[in-house]
C-alpha cells in the first residue's frame, strides 16, 4: 500500500513505522515549515507490544515529509490521526485532494464520527481507534503501542475498505478487536479522556496526574460523574466504564498508580512525555452536557481552576 500519514504526531509516527517494516510505501503530510523543522528522521525510542515481550525500539528512522498533497493524489491508505479540535480543518483539508484512497479515521473523538468527516463521503472512511500514546521530546519520540486495536462497522457486513484496513494491522502484526458500535466505544473512550484531561488541568501536566495516586482517584471520580452523561446521550457503558463505576476511587487510584502507571513502565514512559495540550476535550463535554440538561460540577471546577492558574 501506499500510505499518507496525515501529521507526524507521536501514534501516526508509531504505525507508520510498523506499516513500513511490513513492506509499505509511507509519507508524511505536514504544515508548510514543518519539514525544515522537523528533518529527516525521527529518534524513536517505543516499547513494542505486539511480541510476547514487549520490546525495546530504539531507532533512527529516516522519514519522508511533504508540505502538499496533490489534487486526487494516488494513495490508497489515509492515515488519519490528530487532535480532537484538529478534525474538521483536517478533513476539509483532505477532501478535495485524497481521490479514491481510503481514509482510516483513527482518533480520540467524543462526537459524531460519521458526521464529521463530511465531505468526505462516508462510504470511503474506516473508524477505528489506536492502542498507541506517547510524545516527543524534540526530535525523539517516546511511545508504546499495544498489539491490540480497535476497528468499527459501518454495517452488519465489513465493506471491501474494512477488510483492507484489518488486513493492513495484521499483517503488520497486530490484532483486531472489531467494534460493531463505534460510535459508542469512542464517546466512553472519550468519557476517560476528558476525565484524564480535567486532572491535567489542575495538576499541570499527565506525569503528574500518573505520579499522584489522589489525582487518578480524582480521575475515576470525574468518570463517575459522567456516567450520567452516557446515560442521556442513550451511549451504554462498556465493561471499562461499568468497572470504574464500582471499584472504589481511592483503591482504584492506589492500584493504578502502583501497577499501570508505575514509574519506568511503558504507560509511564509514553505518558510522561505527552505534553498534549489538554482542556478541549472537558469543555466540549460541559457544554453538551449543559445542553441535556446534566451537570458536571467536578469538570466545571477543572475548568475554573485552569482559568484563575491562567489569570494569576
Amino acid at each position: 500500500m501506499k500510505i499518507l500519514i496525515f501529521g507526524r504526531g507521536a501514534i501516526g509516527t508509531q504505525y507508520a513505522w510498523a506499516f513500513e517494516k511490513a513492506g509499505h510505501d509511507v509519507e508524511f503530510y505536514v504544515r508548510p515549515g514543518r519539514k525544515e523543522q522537523y528533518g529527516a528522521y525521527v529518534n524513536l525510542e517505543t516499547q513494542d507490544g505486539r511480541r510476547k515481550k514487549n520490546k525495546r525500539i530504539s531507532e533512527k528512522w529516516p522519514v519522508e515529509l511533504r508540505e502538499e498533497i496533490a489534487p486526487n493524489a494516488q494513495y490508497d491508505l489515509v492515515f488519519l490521526s490528530v487532535n480532537t479540535e484538529q478534525v474538521k480543518k483536517a478533513v476539509e483539508y483532505l477532501a478535495p485532494r485524497i481521490g479514491n484512497a481510503t481514509v482510516l479515521f483513527f482518533n480520540n473523538f467524543g462526537g459524531d464520527a460519521q458526521k464529521a468527516v463530511a465531505p468526505i463521503p462516508v462510504e470511503q472512511v474506516v473508524f477505528g481507534f489506536p492502542g498507541a500514546g506517547g510524545g516527543y521530546e524534540g526530535n525523539t519520540l517516546y511511545g508504546i503501542m499495544y498489539k491490540t486495536v480497535q476497528l468499527g462497522l459501518v454495517n452488519a457486513t465489513p465493506s471491501e475498505r474494512e477488510l483492507a484496513v484489518q488486513k493492513l494491522f495484521e499483517e503488520a502484526g497486530f490484532r483486531i478487536s472489531v467494534q460493531k458500535d463505534i460510535r459508542s466505544w469512542l464517546l466512553n473512550h472519550y468519557v476517560m479522556n476528558t476525565a484524564m484531561e480535567a486532572e491535567v488541568l489542575k495538576h499541570g501536566s499527565f506525569e503528574n496526574v500518573v505520579l499522584s495516586s489522589g489525582a487518578l482517584a480524582d480521575m475515576i471520580r470525574n468518570i463517575k460523574e459522567m456516567i450520567p452523561y452516557l446515560k442521556a446521550k442513550k451511549v451504554p457503558m462498556d465493561m471499562a466504564m461499568k468497572m470504574f463505576g464500582i471499584i472504589p476511587p481511592r483503591l482504584f487510584g492506589h492500584l493504578l498508580q502502583k501497577t499501570m502507571y508505575a514509574k519506568g513502565s511503558m504507560a509511564y514512559e509514553a505518558i510522561a512525555h505527552n505534553h498534549f495540550k489538554a482542556g478541549y476535550a472537558v469543555k466540549e463535554i460541559v457544554s453538551d452536557a449543559r445542553k441535556l440538561g446534566v451537570l458536571l460540577p467536578r469538570l466545571e471546577a477543572a475548568l475554573d481552576y485552569a482559568k484563575n492558574e491562567k489569570q494569576v
